[in-house]
């Protein structure tokens, strides 16, 4: 499942879903079929110009973003924290060591601030190797020593190193939590993942609450035009698309009760 997933994303992606219909589009020209061809190049043009030049990407992240409101204040104490894998850049760390941060740094920058605040509690790291080749450190690895290299002792690290994906993450965390004697921790994920994986932890019956990091959109984005960053608006719709395939893919398969969980 692990790797049909991986396949399918390469190919649902906006950008590589209109490159494959482009290609659709040029091989049913080949075979003299006028009319599919018109309607895959169609369909191809609206996808990279919604994509590029709008805000549909953005405007759907933030939708998720807003699910699970970000926390208005610290808690009053603090015994355990998961922190959920997919913020280090982990080819790079493997080949050349140290700490490579992707877009989703504030995973761990907040789990830092919140261990340095509450310095008994505990840091369940859960990301092995997401790749496909297998051939990487993950998040539990990488996370070692970067909590190292801010004075945070190691006998206060969990770390989970086998999981793939989200699914993985929650699968494999149930029985080191309950182990570990850990109950009621803050989760820490990206806000807008906070959706998925609060409905895969509800359905694995293991209580945690929910604390959004990482926001990618300002909060107030409207529909509209957007010729400015089609770098950046493709980056969002391809994060919100990935998303919500997640979202019904689990919903579908029965990982979650609910197909958009909320608070």
């Amino acid at each position: 499942m692990f790797v049909i997933s991986k396949l399918f994303w390469m190919a649902a992606q906006p950008l590589s879903l209109a490159f494959l219909l482009t290609t659709i589009a040029f091989a049913a020209l080949l075979f003299h079929g006028r009319r599919a061809a018109i309607g895959a190049l169609v369909a191809s043009l609206l996808i990279l110009f919604l994509t590029l030049y709008t805000t549909l990407g953005s405007y759907v992240l933030q939708g998720l973003e807003a699910r699970f409101a970000r926390p208005t204040a610290d808690p009053a104490s603090l015994s355990c924290m998961i922190v959920l894998g997919g913020a280090f850049e982990t080819e790079v760390t493997t080949a050349r060591g140290g700490i490579e941060f992707n877009q989703a740094a504030e995973r761990f920058i907040e789990a830092l601030r919140l261990a340095d605040r509450f310095p008994q509690s505990k840091i369940f790291v859960s990301g092995g190797d997401g790749s496909l080749s297998g051939s990487y450190e993950g998040d539990a690895v990488a996370s070692e020593r970067f909590f190292a290299t801010f004075g945070v002792s190691a006998d206060r690290l969990i770390g989970e190193r086998a999981s793939r994906t989200t699914f993985e993450n929650v699968e494999n965390s149930g029985t080191i939590l309950e182990r570990s004697g850990l109950t009621n921790c803050l989760l820490i994920t990206s806000a807008f993942h906070m959706p998925r994986s609060m409905g895969l932890f509800r359905k694995a019956a293991i209580d945690v609450v929910p604390w959004p990091v990482d926001f990618r959109t300002s909060g107030t984005v409207s529909l509209g035009l957007d010729f400015t960053q089609p770098t950046l608006n493709a980056q969002q719709m391809a994060t919100a698309t990935r998303e919500w395939i997640g979202l019904l893919a689990y919903f579908v398969l029965g990982r979650t009760s609910a197909l958009y969980p909320a608070p």
